[in-house]
């Protein structure tokens, strides 16, 4: 792990993969989502090893805490090794009921685009 004495908010939550684009990370920043100490950060915040940051993504709610700087975006992996997760478990339990609730894996009955076996059934009426 490297020592960086500056790096921005919004680069750091990029790098560290909660963000798929820095100007993500920079618009979060700007709407109030990043919070340090129950207040909003700006994009140019310095961070700082230690700090604990309130991220709100489009997925959850994390909590973090700074243990190292990564000035560039590097793979899941490596990534997780410069923060550590202090998301309540209540938040987590609420992500993975959410996942397995919505998604089945199965397209819906009667919901989106034709199969082939619908078209070609609605080929024949149209035909006869």
């Amino acid at each position: 792990m490297t020592e960086i004495e500056k790096l921005r908010i919004d680069k750091y939550l990029w790098a560290i993969r909660l963000f798929k684009t820095r100007s993500a990370a920079s618009t979060a920043c700007e709407k109030g989502r990043v919070k340090n100490k129950e207040e909003s950060v700006k994009a140019s915040r310095i961070v700082r090893i230690g700090d604990e940051y309130e991220v709100k993504t489009e997925e959850k709610k994390w909590v973090i805490k700074v243990i190292a700087l990564l000035p560039k975006r590097v793979q899941y992996s490596e990534a997780i090794k410069y923060y550590q997760d202090l998301t309540p478990a209540e938040e987590n339990e609420r992500i993975a009921f959410q996942t397995a609730s919505f998604y089945s894996g199965k397209r819906h009955s009667k919901i989106g685009r034709p199969t082939k076996k619908d078209r070609r059934d609605i080929g024949d009426f149209l035909d006869e």
